[in-house]
């Protein structure tokens, strides 16, 4: 695997966290990068329906694995007891990616940016005091007052998601082949 770099997209319920990383992924393939994402879920994921021949593969037949591959694109369904860390799934299915980019997974020692709404909640994630302070690369927020020793963009700013796409490719973890 060559060089790839992973940073996480990460914010309260209903900030605007896929919305963030959908719009930065599309800026960053236009820069001509390819990027792949992981999401991560607080339940199990409901991407068949029920009766389709691999939704039976998967609840009846109980596969371990179930892979789909249908013109353009393929899914595969797996079993684990545990869940796995963003690198470790990276390294493991996101083999060419030029950058990562990682929904959830806040808990992870990788760069943040965080998606802070006042209607979420009158506090954002990032705690200065806390021992993993720093690895905020920016904040993206609609609070006119906030501050933080790292990049705060606004979303009325005009400019924020090319400023966000620079700082999300120079600051986030590089991972060796």
């Amino acid at each position: 695997m060559a060089a790839s770099r992973l940073i996480s997209i990460i914010g309260k319920k209903d900030a605007g966290k896929t919305t963030l990383v959908v719009a930065l992924a599309a800026e960053l393939v236009r820069r001509k990068f390819r990027v792949m994402t992981i999401k991560h879920g607080t339940h199990a994921a409901d991407l068949d329906q029920k009766g389709k021949d691999t939704w039976r593969h998967w609840h009846e037949g109980k596969a371990d694995r179930v892979l789909l591959e249908a013109p353009g694109q393929r899914v595969l369904w797996e079993r684990r007891e545990h869940e796995a860390d963003p690198v470790s799934l990276a390294r493991r299915y996101l083999d060419g990616a030029d950058i990562v980019l990682v929904e959830g997974f806040s808990a992870h020692p990788l760069p943040k940016i965080e998606v802070y709404r006042l209607a979420c909640g009158p506090d954002p994630m990032f705690q200065p005091d806390a021992a993993h302070a720093d690895q905020w690369v920016a904040i993206v927020t609609d609070n006119r007052t906030f501050r933080a020793p790292f990049p705060v963009l606004r979303f009325s700013d005009t400019s924020w998601l090319v400023t966000l796409a620079n700082l999300a490719w120079d600051r986030a973890k590089i991972l060796p082949p």
